[in-house]
């Protein structure tokens, strides 16, 4: 995906917003805004030449007016323009104009009522700019437009049919800019104040890289996202046409905002809604959804848009892998370990009597839309389950981020949003480098299995439980942590001491950090016998990710099942 945000070295993330500032300074002046270029785009009688010149003083920017900068170059009007040479060649003598402004300094620039309409102009835009719908509502337009003759679309009949056929034609494209503005009758400089609190008020959503070579993407990190997903996501599908699965939970909470925003731009969405949980990883409930798609009658280019937590994502991506032999598909996670960790990668599936995902394929999205805002609606227990899969990230090659999670985890935890939006971005960041070395578990060490860290356990513990929600998957990551850095301690590979500080910090962060605390006996054999049913085992071997201490993890294939049982026995798993 490709918006006017931030983009996120994969090799050192980092948050930061645009460069806003006040007051001034001895030297002189200070301009309050130092960003890209802002773009106003809108119908005609919108305001943007008036709004723009009073933006650009508060601002402290030259102002620009693509329609006059055209009539300078071409030395006639508008409307002359369109007489001679007809709508087409005025459009690409429009685009030649704006990417000439983008070229050069920040300014403030009002754009012709079309030129967010033309698919490069608007890239253009996207790419190298801040752009600002000034919407309004038709009887407004109607009295700013009226007698306005020398307006060439005017020209074509009644204002009213006119202006209206072109709110229905153009209002999807301009749902795409950066920022909404609505513009009712309050005089120019009321509404210059409200442009200019949207426009300065506004954080770009960060951005982290997935280069894949076939099918590179983009995490997008932020809050609103799920409200304005069709802005979001028209620039990377082939087709405004997508059905939405997601589960009864989530479609409470989101799915209204979703469909909305969807709408806006223009998107036909469909909806498909499973029931909550694990159960719904099933063969039963895949065939319920491919048979529910097929019956919509998708096509080839129709996107799947998986809308929850890692149950629906993997549930929904595995439809899409599948269906037509493959749909294009869309991430957006509603759940902190959705967005840290299943939703980047590709890896879809679905659940076996004999175990967690053994059917599955790797497909990856064309894009993951993590909305941060999804996770103040999440239980306190859904959170701390989630951040299992950040201090993960840390463990396994990144010593300083686990160190910046000891120390943050706990407003982390009680709804700090920055602090939840740096988090979703380190953590992607370095899942994202893992993934791109090794997209599908290919290496025979040290790969895209490196994720796996505290995996077999915690499968092992979830198969005991049945997969019936009494034991979440990140509370189970988490026992698997603590039990990964003991049974390295037991191979002599790590340091002592090493476990006990990971278990102390997942008991600080208000998780079960031992078996002890689940309040439940547990048989060592029994455990070993679901991780000798994991799809990691190979040639009937144990197969582990172990470190040599924080930040240094490492694989190992021929783990001795004896080690195992005793780390088992030691965490008070009878035999």
């Amino acid at each position: 995906m490709t918006r006017n945000t931030e983009v996120l070295p994969i090799s050192n993330p980092a948050i930061s917003g645009d460069a806003v500032q006040g007051a001034a300074s001895q030297a002189g002046p200070v301009p309050l805004w130092t960003g890209p270029t802002i773009v106003l785009v809108g119908l005609m009688g919108a305001g943007k030449t008036a709004i723009g010149r009073r933006l650009a003083l508060r601002l402290g920017l030259p102002f620009r007016d693509a329609d006059h900068e055209i009539e300078q170059a071409a030395r006639c009007t508008v409307a002359e323009f369109f007489e001679r040479f007809g709508e087409a060649d005025f459009r690409a003598g429009e685009r030649r104009v704006i990417r000439r402004l983008l070229a050069g300094p920040p300014c403030v620039l009002a754009t012709g009522g079309g030129a967010f309409i033309d698919t490069e102009t608007r890239a253009a835009i996207r790419s190298g700019a801040r752009s600002v719908w000034l919407r309004c509502e038709l009887p407004i337009l109607l009295r700013r437009t009226a007698g306005r003759h020398h307006r060439p679309l005017l020209r074509a009949g009644d204002p009213a049919r006119v202006l209206a056929q072109l709110m229905q034609a153009r209002h999807p494209f301009y749902a795409e800019a950066d920022v909404v503005v609505d513009c009712g009758d309050d005089s120019p400089d009321v509404t210059t104040g409200r442009v200019a609190d949207a426009v300065l008020g506004y954080r770009a959503p960060l951005r982290v890289d997935v280069p894949l070579a076939a099918h590179p993407y983009q995490v997008v990190i932020g809050t609103g996202l799920i409200a304005r997903a069709g802005a979001y996501l028209a620039p990377v599908l082939q087709q405004k046409r997508v059905v939405v699965i997601t589960d009864s939970n989530v479609a409470a909470l989101h799915l209204s905002g979703l469909m909305a925003g969807l709408a806006e731009t223009g998107f036909d969405a469909r909806q498909i809604v499973v029931a909550p949980g694990e159960r719904s990883k099933s063969l039963a409930v895949f065939g319920q959804v491919t048979d529910a798609l097929l019956e919509i009658g998708v096509e080839r280019r129709t996107a799947v848009i998986a809308l929850g937590g890692g149950v629906v994502g993997d549930l929904a991506g595995f439809v899409a892998a599948t269906t037509l032999r493959g749909l294009p598909f869309v991430q957006i996670p509603t759940t902190l370990l959705a967005q840290v960790d299943s939703s980047v990668g590709g890896k879809t599936g679905i659940n076996t009597q004999f175990g967690k995902n053994l059917l599955g394929a790797f497909h990856q999205p064309h894009g993951v839309l993590a909305d941060t805002g999804a996770l103040a609606t999440l239980p306190p227990r859904e959170l701390r389950a989630g951040y299992a899969e950040v201090a993960k990230a840390g463990l396994i090659g990144d010593a300083a981020f686990f160190a910046w999670c000891e120390a943050n985890a706990p407003a982390l935890l009680a709804g700090d949003a920055t602090l939840q939006a740096e988090a979703v971005a380190r953590a992607c960041a370095f899942k994202a480098a893992v993934v791109t070395d090794d997209e599908r578990e290919e290496k025979s060490s040290d790969g895209r299995a490196l994720l796996n860290l505290g995996h077999t356990f915690a499968h092992a513990l979830e198969a005991e439980y049945g997969y019936d929600g009494r034991l979440l998957h990140g509370e189970a990551v988490a026992l698997g942590l603590g039990l990964a850095f003991a049974l390295s301690e037991k191979l002599e590979v790590c340091a002592r001491g090493t476990a006990a500080r990971v278990i102390r910090h997942i008991g600080a962060c208000g998780m079960a950090a031992t078996l002890h605390e689940l309040g439940r006996r547990f048989s060592a054999s029994g455990l070993l016998a679901h991780m000798q049913h994991d799809k990691k085992m190979r040639d009937g071997r144990l197969a582990f990710v172990l470190a040599r201490a924080i930040g240094d993890a490492f694989t190992s294939r021929d783990v001795p099942v004896d080690a195992v049982l005793a780390v088992l026995r030691d965490a008070g798993c009878a035999e």
